[in-house]
């Protein structure tokens, strides 16, 4: 009984954030703008676009993804800098820089039993099969296959590998980083995840690397379960079985693209939200929907700045380029342009039909409480994440934030928004790491994940237009800061806090049931209430201007207050 009155005082409260969000005049006007500006089918059909391309910084397929992005930013009215005025707010560039080594890009493939037809595997249907940095075969090779059951060190001390392929069940890198050094000609691996249902997709691969030798005319291939068992089968009846094998590959000296795109604010530009999406990678969902959906959002931001109704007093900025390396470089380059980042956030695998991927739309947290004590409905992704440290926690408003923004389109339409304690590995860490609130929107556990099967078929429109409407409106909110609409958003925040503390309290009282220490829940509870509390303190920053913000700082203050009292209330009846 007890917990049907916290969950129904759970739902009051989620209820009463949404009809609040809607008497907000200033925030209501903005969802409408956006939901209507924005196209889920212009977002999908830049991911078609991207997704046929097989991408790695300063290949073709990169390179051409960042050009689309560029004339889609033209067309919208973005300017390039170096031909813009100072009074123009729309601007871009592509920043180009020298690669340390080269690139490289996948052309054809195929893998078959020498002296017959059956083909094992072809890049035509299995575009992952090739390991990245293979070097070309030249032509058709027939090559002699040794089969290593374990992969030991003594086992690949006995064998003959000279010219060889080598095949284990193993990832290719491993396979390839322990024998290559034995005059191998190429190495063949096989692993694939349990998450992505290798027993139902069959001819799934996830794509991997071998690493990069100059000159080295070695190469690596990656096998699908089906193609595993056919190996497998054809190496029991034929011990001095060959494959023959053709690779064709491309390396070559290139150069690295960025692309940035600015909306300039237009009393503090210097402070900004930045939102980043990775393009290389080779699949539909990771992350083609993370740069047509934010390209879209380009747009629309740009379409609502021409017509007025967008007037920011700080700025956006869009970037596209290199997963995490060209977002880290955003921040590190110039100190001055990091100090003014005030919000950052990671669009990758934004766009999934979640009825074919199995995943499910997540919001990765700041590392708060849940990411120490991961209870509840709180879960780690298939992923991967680890319990940190009480140390480790960043008090801020911006996960419940996201979340209140993304709770507010659901509302419209019964988009399922869930999230996932702090697991790092994709564009919100250098935010994180340089101390900038940071974000991840993202899927999973999606069986396709980085294999052949994440492909167009498994996008959604409607999914990618949930995510860029919620994420556009967050950011225009935060740019073009409302009097009310910020109070409104402090008192948003104060309901998160007391509907957080519901639901740990109930947690807390059954731990307490079942034994555990009441002085842990007790000490559990305090810090989630602090974490608010600080949290609380961060929310200034919704005024651009100095008078608002001191005012804000008086509605801080007494929100602190009662989260406070809640917290003893609570614990009084622990």
């Amino acid at each position: 009984m007890f917990m049907k009155r916290i969950v129904t005082m759970f739902i009051g409260i989620g209820l009463a954030l949404f009809a609040n969000a809607q008497k907000d005049a200033h925030l209501r006007s903005m969802y409408d703008q956006v939901r209507t500006a924005f196209s889920g089918e212009r977002a999908y059909a830049t991911v078609g676009f991207v997704e046929q391309r097989w991408r790695l910084p300063g290949n073709t397929g990169f390179n051409e993804s960042i050009w689309q992005v560029e004339s889609l930013l033209k067309a919208a009215g973005f300017v390039n800098e170096q031909q813009a005025t100072k009074e123009q707010a729309l601007t871009y560039r592509i920043e180009k820089r020298p690669m340390r080594r080269p690139t490289w890009e996948p052309v054809d493939a195929f893998l078959c039993i020498a002296g017959t037809t059956d083909t094992l595997l072809r890049f035509s249907t299995n575009r992952n099969m090739i390991a990245i940095n293979s070097a070309a075969t030249n032509g058709v090779l027939e090559l002699p296959v040794v089969y290593l059951p374990k992969l030991t060190a003594e086992e690949i001390e006995k064998a003959d590998l000279t010219g060889k392929l080598v095949f284990a069940e193993s990832t290719v890198l491993r396979v390839h980083s322990m024998t290559a050094n034995k005059g191998i000609r190429g190495s063949i691996g096989y692993q694939i995840p349990a998450y992505t249902q290798p027993e139902k997709h069959v001819n799934s691969i996830q794509f991997s690397s071998i690493p990069f030798v100059e000159g080295s005319n070695q190469f690596g291939l990656l096998l699908s379960t089906q193609a595993c068992r056919r190996l497998k089968a054809a190496l029991e009846k034929n011990p001095n079985l060959k494959l023959a094998v053709m690779v064709n590959a491309r390396s070559y000296i290139s150069e690295e693209l960025t692309l940035v795109a600015d909306i300039k604010g237009s009393t503090v530009p210097d402070e900004r939200f930045v939102f980043s999406a990775h393009v290389q990678e080779p699949g539909a969902n990771d992350n083609a929907t993370g740069v047509g959906t934010l390209a879209e959002m380009a747009r629309v931001a740009a379409l609502l700045h021409q017509k007025g109704q967008f007037k920011p007093a700080r700025s956006i900025t869009f970037l596209w380029g290199d997963e995490i390396t060209s977002t880290r470089r955003y921040i590190v380059e110039d100190s001055v342009r990091a100090k003014g980042i005030r919000w950052g956030m990671s669009l990758d695998m934004v766009g999934e039909d979640v009825s074919k991927t199995g995943g499910s739309f997540l919001i990765e947290k700041m590392p708060d409480p849940s990411a120490v004590w991961t209870r509840g409905e709180e879960k780690h992704t298939e992923w991967g994440g680890r319990p940190l440290k009480e140390s480790d926690i960043v008090p801020h408003y911006f996960n419940d934030y996201i979340l209140r923004r993304c709770f507010d389109q659901a509302a419209t339409n019964g988009w399922v928004v869930k999230t996932n304690p702090f697991e790092g590995g994709s564009d919100h860490t250098p935010f994180l790491n340089a101390q900038i609130p940071g974000l991840l929107l993202w899927h999973f556990t999606d069986v396709f994940y980085h294999t052949d099967g994440d492909r167009l078929i498994n996008v959604s429109a409607d999914e990618m237009k949930n995510v860029g409407i919620s994420a556009l409106v967050a950011a225009m909110a935060l740019v073009q800061p409302h009097p009310s609409t910020s109070v409104f958003f402090i008192e948003e925040y104060t309901q998160s806090a007391i509907q957080r503390l519901n639901t740990e309290f109930a947690l807390s009282k059954q731990a307490i049931a079942s034994g555990k220490s009441k002085a842990d829940e007790v000490h559990i509870l305090e810090v989630w209430a602090k974490y608010y509390q600080d949290s609380l303190e961060k929310m200034w920053d919704l005024s651009a201007t100095t008078a608002q913000q001191t005012a804000l700082k008086e509605k801080i203050a007494k929100a602190r207050q009662e989260v406070q009292a809640y917290l003893t209330s609570l614990l009084s009846k622990l």
